[in-house]
């Protein structure tokens, strides 16, 4: 795993950060029915000018032992393959290999 891509998703980290109470403030008056047309529409594109970065579905979920980014499941957060491994020689507590 590159040390590239791990400071770019720890960059990206810092961006959702720092944006979002603007992000969440944008987004609530954006669907707020009391205001006119044309100011909700001046808010969408505030939010649209905002750095893509900012918002939190450009981040990439990793495995937290390897940082790879590929099939990483969501409840352990290991990809399948350091999840394998890691079952395998007892480090996960409660999982065994199956057997029939």
């Amino acid at each position: 795993m590159s040390q590239r891509h791990l400071a770019r998703e720890e960059k990206r980290l810092a961006m959702v950060k720092r944006g979002k109470e603007k992000r969440d403030k944008l987004r609530t008056a954006q669907i707020d029915p009391k205001l006119s047309d044309e100011e909700r529409l001046a808010i969408r594109l505030k939010l649209n000018a905002m750095p893509r970065d900012t918002s939190p579905s450009r981040r990439r979920r990793r495995c937290a032992a390897t940082g790879v980014s590929r099939s990483v499941d969501r409840k352990t957060g290991l990809n399948r393959i350091s999840f394998r491994n890691m079952a395998l020689f007892g480090q996960l507590p409660g999982v065994t290999k199956s057997s029939w």
